[in-house]
Formats: C-alpha cells, sequence, structure tokens
C-alpha cells in the first residue's frame, strides 16, 4: 500500500501582539512565526479499513480524536467522502521530536502534515491555500505549519503573508519537562488584565497589522540582520505568563547573560528560545545555562530557522 513520510517543523514566534478581541471569542493577533528544523516525523498509509488509526513513540501524545492529527484525518474524510470511501482508512504514525505542550505548535504541525500527507495519498491535487483554508477549520497555528519559513500572521493566526526567508540563524529551545502553561489560560488571563488597552475598530486594527509589516522587525528580516531581530524579539503573553511562571522569567534572564542576540518565551510556553550567531555560540550557551541551572527537569534543543514547512522525506 502506497505511503508518505513527512516532515513536520515546530515553529517559534518573532512577535506576539494581541490587538483585540473578535467576533468569534478569539483574539486578533498580529505575529511573525519562524519554522525551525527540529521537527516531528509523520507516516501515513493506507490500511485497507475504514478506520483511523494513530500510533506515536511519545507516551504523553493521545492516540484517539483528540489528537488534532486525528482531527486533520477525519476533516478531510468528511471533505471529500468519496475520496475517503475509495481509499479507506488511514494509519498515521508520528515520531514525536517536538516537546509536547511547550508552546512550539507541536500538534498542529502534525496536523498539518496530515492534510498534505492525505491530499498526496488521495491524489486530491489541492493547493497550499485550499489546505490552509481546511486547516484554519483545526487550528490557527495549522495554515502556518502547512507553508512554513518566516511569515506574517494576523487575523487569529490563520491569514499568513510570506517573508523573506532567514539564513543561518541559529536558535537554542529550553523548556523544563514537567512544566506546561495553559494556552487558553494565559489568553484569558491576558484578557482579564489588558482588554482595555485593546482595538475595537477594524480600521485601527488593520493599521496595527500594517505597521507591523512595515516596521523595524519586517525590515531586519528582510535584510538578516541577525543582531537586530535578536533585539526586537517581543512576545505579549510573557506579561502574565513569566509572573505566574517564575522559573521561566528566571531561565530568560539566564540566557540573556550569555550574551546571546535575544531571548524570549515561544507562544504562550512554557518554551523560551534564544537566537545565536553560529552553532558554537549555541552550543557553549546550552552549555553555560544547564551548568548555571543544575536541574535534571530542563531540557535544551539546538536547531536553527528552517525556510520551509510541511516536506516529504524518504521513508
Amino acid at each position: 500500500m502506497q505511503s508518505y513520510c513527512l516532515f513536520a517543523p515546530a515553529k517559534i514566534n518573532l512577535h506576539l501582539e494581541i490587538i483585540g478581541d473578535r467576533p468569534d471569542g478569539y483574539h486578533e493577533l498580529v505575529m511573525i512565526m519562524q519554522s525551525v528544523s527540529l521537527g516531528d516525523i509523520i507516516r501515513i498509509r493506507a490500511n485497507g479499513r475504514e478506520e483511523i488509526r494513530l500510533f506515536c513513540n511519545h507516551p504523553q501524545v493521545p492516540l484517539d480524536d483528540t489528537n488534532l492529527a486525528y482531527k486533520a484525518a477525519r476533516k478531510m474524510q468528511q471533505e471529500y467522502p468519496n475520496a475517503s470511501s475509495r481509499e479507506g482508512g488511514i494509519d498515521i504514525t508520528i515520531e514525536k521530536n517536538i516537546p509536547v505542550a511547550a508552546g512550539l505548535a507541536g500538534g498542529s504541525t502534525d496536523a498539518a502534515a496530515v492534510l498534505v500527507g492525505v491530499n498526496l495519498l488521495w491524489k486530491l491535487g489541492l493547493t497550499v491555500p485550499e489546505l490552509q483554508q481546511i486547516g484554519a477549520t483545526l487550528g490557527s497555528d495549522v495554515p502556518f505549519c502547512i507553508s512554513g519559513g518566516t511569515a506574517l500572521a494576523t487575523g487569529r493566526g490563520e491569514k499568513i503573508e510570506p517573508l523573506p526567508d532567514l539564513q543561518n540563524l541559529w536558535v537554542v529551545l529550553a523548556k523544563y519537562e514537567s512544566l506546561s502553561v495553559s494556552t487558553p489560560w494565559a489568553y484569558k488571563t491576558y484578557r482579564e488584565r489588558y482588554s482595555h488597552q485593546y482595538l475595537s475598530n477594524p480600521e485601527d486594527i488593520q493599521r496595527r497589522a500594517h505597521q507591523i509589516h512595515s516596521g523595524d522587525l519586517v525590515k531586519a528580516i528582510s535584510q538578516n540582520n541577525a543582531r537586530q531581530i535578536g533585539a526586537l524579539l517581543y512576545n505579549d503573553l510573557e506579561k502574565v505568563v513569566l509572573p505566574a511562571y517564575p522559573a521561566v522569567a528566571e531561565l530568560i534572564e539566564a540566557f540573556k547573560r550569555k550574551n546571546v542576540l535575544g531571548c524570549i518565551m515561544s507562544g504562550s510556553g512554557p518554551t523560551v528560545f534564544a537566537l545565536c550567531e553560529s552553532q558554537s555560540q549555541g552550543e557553549e550557551v546550552i552549555s553555560q545555562v544547564t551548568a548555571e541551572i543544575d536541574n535534571p527537569d530542563l531540557h535544551c534543543w539546538l536547531t536553527q530557522v528552517c525556510p520551509h514547512g510541511i516536506m516529504t522525506v524518504e521513508n
């Protein structure tokens, strides 16, 4: 039976700004997202049955219909019932390399890989924008994860505009394994404390998004100016997460003391990332931070910026 193997990169947020409320209950966001080369491997094949079966090497990943990858397969069955009845069920195997519940879009990128894989498996011929439209119904990060690279994301994160690819930038990811932050809690708490600052006029929201698009960070990205990019990293959610999780705040400060280009929390956390100019600097920074914070619960990964989203790879 035919099968496909796909690489699903994690993502970080170089900029995350909450600018308003939306009628659908989500927040109006302006983000600059970046794929990194740490990723999951997703294998998809027809199983000759009628069911979706999910397999994963990580014990914390659910193997039922609560998993976003499962939901992606189910969504494709619903959208393309003729192909589904013709092709039958699907086996999805996830080789989990992205930390779980880390603010790195691990579940979203797996779902994106399933959409791309089923499109190939069933020979549907869907374009990237068509896949992104389906992905937006599953989660706000899924459309970005499909195309990946460097991009400006607006709306609730589902409207994607590509930016110039970054090159030769190294990324240290760090997370306390036992620590997790609820994304709904982070956004709800932010709303409770800062909604008085929200923009409500659609023209003001559009203007703010345009300011980011023409602002200093996008200019630095277009020039591949690593030092300037590091200096301009920004995440609104740090305002509520860092006071509630002092270990995350202390981790950021530890990285900043090591002369990295910049360090912030990714998404709603608790993962933090530091930008480095070289592989050797990244390795040295990890060595120094783990020596300073002598805690076996702290895990670090060294990776690079990645110019693409979901990609097929050799089995």
